[in-house]
């Protein structure tokens, strides 16, 4: 639904139950997707993720994640943006999101997930969340972004997505200015 409906969350005093990642591989016209196979969003098509552990930073997660999932170790993960979801049936999510373009291994599939390289004309939106077709087009193009979402059940109610500005990040610096890590 378009953004101008009613905002029912107060975000300067929401508070996530989940700080989670995201990470996506792209290159040479293709992302990696992975079908995931349990948890939060099980059978839905989405970038290898999870939660942030005590003690872990969210690139930290995201590349251990990616390595739980698909047996990969990638190379160049850069920070492009967040992600805030009001869930009407499954805790609240603040989530980090990556791209990358290097990785060490095979994807493999695990018991979490079955990794898709997928052409990037035909990302497979309707069997993902309703959220992913607002931001990752832009984070393909290589924009930042800042998206808050409000769910009931797995329908959008209400969305916000800002692109190309760091202004609501709470101090964490502009992902242009995280380096690629090697």
């Amino acid at each position: 639904m378009p953004s101008g409906n009613h905002n029912p969350v107060n975000w300067e005093t929401w508070v996530p139950e989940i700080h989670a990642t995201l990470i996506f591989v792209v290159r040479d016209g293709q992302i990696l997707l992975i079908e995931k196979l349990r948890g939060i969003g099980e059978g839905k098509i989405n970038g290898p993720g999870g939660k942030i552990d005590p003690g872990e930073t969210a690139l930290e997660a995201a590349l251990r994640e990616a390595d739980e999932e698909l047996h990969i170790q990638i190379t160049d993960a850069q920070k492009c943006g967040e992600l805030w979801f009001a869930m009407s049936d499954i805790p609240h999510i603040h989530c980090h999101v990556f791209r990358a373009t290097d990785f060490k291994g095979t994807p493999t599939a695990t018991d979490e997930a079955i990794p898709r390289w997928t052409d990037l004309d035909a990302i497979p939106y309707e069997k993902m969340w309703e959220d992913d077709r607002h931001w990752i087009p832009a984070m393909l193009e290589g924009r930042t972004f800042d998206a808050r979402f409000v769910f009931t059940g797995e329908q959008i109610q209400h969305d916000d997505v800002v692109f190309d500005t760091p202004s609501r990040w709470r101090g964490e610096p502009r992902p242009s200015e995280i380096p690629f890590v090697s």
